[in-house]
């Protein structure tokens, strides 16, 4: 691991020293925001996939709807029969959820190596760079305490945060907009009975915004894996998902 994490650190300081003529002081946090987006790149046909997949399952709902009417009084056998269609069509009820799932191991590879203080036996000489006055390796907790909410620190963050909040609130607006979408177009005896659910779609818009506590207390570095990951999703599920009543999970925060 700690090889691994001497060629990651090498390969981020090398795209930062790449970057150094256009972002001067702040190349290092410029190569995090690129290598966010190479990320993404890579991942996009699990994405597409993923879109395909929410096509299908909305394609099944009559089916769907057929055999909760079949199996109302026994939700083992309607699962068991939901599961078996699934199976049955090719189609994964987990396909929206594999880009996510992918990009962890780059948010921790970010998080670990500005949290550690040497990598490799060696000190890490990336904790020192900056995106304008504030460390990577900081957080907003750190940030206040150095001139508060109005400081250089400071107001590095009041800029994420306004742009985690702005796209939190594109998220959350569309996705109540599809919700109440699909919800006006389907019948009332094709609308899931699963224990729970109602909860669930009420508060699910509201988990756009949970993006914000991930940015308050994640260093820096992680945080702009965070924010620009998040902007990436919104207008990449905007697309792929703009025919659906309602795209599985877009409410959910990207990393």
């Amino acid at each position: 691991m700690s090889s691994f994490m001497s060629v990651f650190a090498s390969l981020v300081a090398h795209l930062a020293s790449a970057l150094q003529p256009l972002f001067a002081a702040s190349a290092t946090a410029a190569a995090i925001i690129l290598f966010t987006a190479a990320v993404r790149l890579l991942v996009h046909p699990l994405s597409r996939a993923g879109a395909r997949g929410q096509r299908a399952r909305l394609k099944l709902q009559p089916r769907v709807a057929a055999l909760r009417e079949k199996h109302r009084k026994n939700p083992e056998a309607l699962q068991k029969a939901i599961m078996e269609l699934h199976r049955e069509e090719k189609v994964s009820p987990l396909s929206g959820c594999l880009p996510m799932l992918f990009q962890m191991p780059a948010f921790f590879l970010l998080y670990h190596l500005f949290s550690s203080h040497s990598i490799g036996g060696a000190p890490n000489a990336l904790l020192g760079h900056t995106l304008g006055a504030a460390p990577l390796s900081g957080n907003a907790k750190d940030a206040l305490s150095h001139g508060g909410l109005l400081g250089a620190q400071g107001l590095v963050y009041v800029a994420l945060f306004a742009l985690v909040a702005a796209v939190a609130t594109f998220n959350y607006r569309r996705t109540k907009r599809q919700m109440a979408q699909a919800a006006a177009a389907a019948p009332a005896g094709d609308r899931p009975q699963v224990p729970g659910m109602a909860a669930m779609s009420r508060y699910m818009p509201l988990m756009s915004f949970m993006t914000l506590f991930s940015v308050a207390f994640v260093p820096l570095a992680a945080a702009l894996y965070v924010v620009t990951s998040t902007t990436w999703s919104a207008v990449e599920r905007a697309v792929l998902y703009r025919d659906m009543p309602y795209g599985a999970g877009a409410a959910l925060p990207a990393l």
